[in-house]
């Protein structure tokens, strides 16, 4: 299984990712994680590559071998497309966040991006995973609603990505991220 989590800076696509790896072990697979930071401090894109299998030689999926992309934002969505295998499906959070250019004025944020994605010919599934984490009361926990998403599109049991969870989150923000796991499982 290749997913690639894809964000912008502050998002929680490193968070994801440690579980992802958590799951993978529970599950006796091997895992690689790779992490590509851009500017991230500062709103800029944050790719995860994250692979499982019984045996991962290569922790960067190539272009067009994506099963999965987990976009925590549309633009990035988009922007990170190419990487879908034909048969993939991207899981997006319908949230935008203005990169630099746009809001100093120097471009416009595109338009209609998940219309333009469905046209393309791709799968994709949306989820307004940040309405639902404010409604939780805590905007930070929209990553874990996506992984909720994600794990039951995938089947996976719920204890099961619930434990890994459990293995990553610090204590004292377990109840407001099992909340927000539920919410997204059961999307």
């Amino acid at each position: 299984m290749n997913i690639l989590i894809v964000g912008v800076g502050g998002q929680g696509t490193l968070l994801a990712s440690r579980v992802l790896g958590g799951l993978a072990s529970i599950k006796n697979l091997d895992c690689k994680l790779s992490e590509v930071h851009g500017m991230s401090q500062r709103g800029g894109s944050v790719v995860t590559h994250v692979k499982i299998a019984d045996k991962v030689y290569s922790p960067i999926i190539a272009q067009g071998d994506a099963d999965i992309i987990l976009s925590f934002e549309e633009l990035e969505a988009i922007r990170w497309q190419h990487f879908l295998k034909k048969d993939g499906v991207i899981v997006c959070n319908l949230q935008q966040i203005e990169p630099m250019p746009v809001i100093i004025g120097k471009a416009e944020y595109p338009e209609a991006i998940i219309e333009r994605i469905e046209n393309s010919g791709k799968k994709i599934i949306t989820i307004n995973a940040l309405e639902i984490a404010e409604e939780l009361g805590n905007a930070k926990c929209a990553n874990v609603v996506m992984l909720g998403l994600l794990a039951k599109k995938l089947d996976i049991d719920f204890e099961d990505i619930k434990k890994a969870l459990l293995q990553i989150v610090k204590p004292k923000f377990v109840d407001i991220n099992l909340k927000a796991l539920e919410k997204g499982y059961n999307y």
